[in-house]
């Protein structure tokens, strides 16, 4: 008999109206997960040109998708899986970019650190 494998993502609702499928087969992740793990690749970006984007358009980058969740939960609204998946990534990106700025501002206070 041939063992199956599935992929378990924890923090992932993967409700089937909510996520996307690919011959048939659904996403292990909904539509904001999805987006947000692409948002994640962001950080490889950072992190290679030691750049990011500034504190006030990180914390910016969040508030689509909160606007968007919240809005869905206590509001009745119904969001779409395209609306989703770019909440998603604005999500990531924004994660990511606050990231790079924390994990700067602690090595500079490493460094500090080490030179006194």
């Amino acid at each position: 008999m041939k063992q199956q494998y599935k992929i378990e993502f924890v923090t992932c609702h993967r409700i089937p109206e909510r996520s996307f499928f690919y011959k048939g087969k659904q996403f292990p992740v909904c539509a904001r997960c999805t987006g947000i793990y692409i948002g994640y690749i962001a950080i490889f970006i950072f992190a290679i040109t030691l750049t990011y984007i500034p504190l006030l358009w990180s914390f910016a980058l969040l508030l689509p998708a909160l606007i968007d969740g919240l809005t869905q939960a206590y509001c009745h609204r119904e969001s779409n899986n395209i609306l989703r998946l770019i909440t998603g990534i604005m999500l990531g990106i924004g994660i990511s970019s606050l990231g790079a700025i924390f994990a700067e501002i602690i090595s500079n206070l490493i460094i500090h650190f080490l030179k006194n």
